[in-house]
């Protein structure tokens, strides 16, 4: 008898109702989002292959470096060519024949 009174009771109390629930959901949350913000942390303390880091050394590439290639090219005959959409066939929107296409590879 006293307990479906209490229960009734508590069912009713809009801080018992919404309130912990809401609070349950803030607390652990910041549990939640300690964990994965940990992991941001934990891989920079990683460390790479001596192999590896050597390889990306040798591989530098910089802008300058990129201009210097390009630099003296002419772009005067640029031709802009619009890719393909998916339900287009790209050898015949770029001018190119499928037919003879496909006796070069066979």
């Amino acid at each position: 008898m006293f307990a479906p009174a209490v229960m009734r009771a508590l069912r009713r109390n809009k801080t018992l109702r919404y309130g912990v629930p809401m609070l349950l959901l803030i607390v652990g949350g910041s549990f939640g989002l300690r964990e994965f913000s940990q992991i941001r942390y934990d891989a920079v303390k990683i460390k790479i292959d001596p192999e590896l880091e050597k390889k990306l050394k040798m591989n530098k590439v910089s802008l300058e470096s990129e201009y210097e290639k390009i630099k003296d090219t002419t772009f005067d005959d640029w031709k802009n060519i619009r890719g393909p959409r998916p339900w287009e066939d790209p050898d015949l929107l770029q001018g190119r024949n499928p037919d003879i296409l496909k006796t070069k590879t066979t």
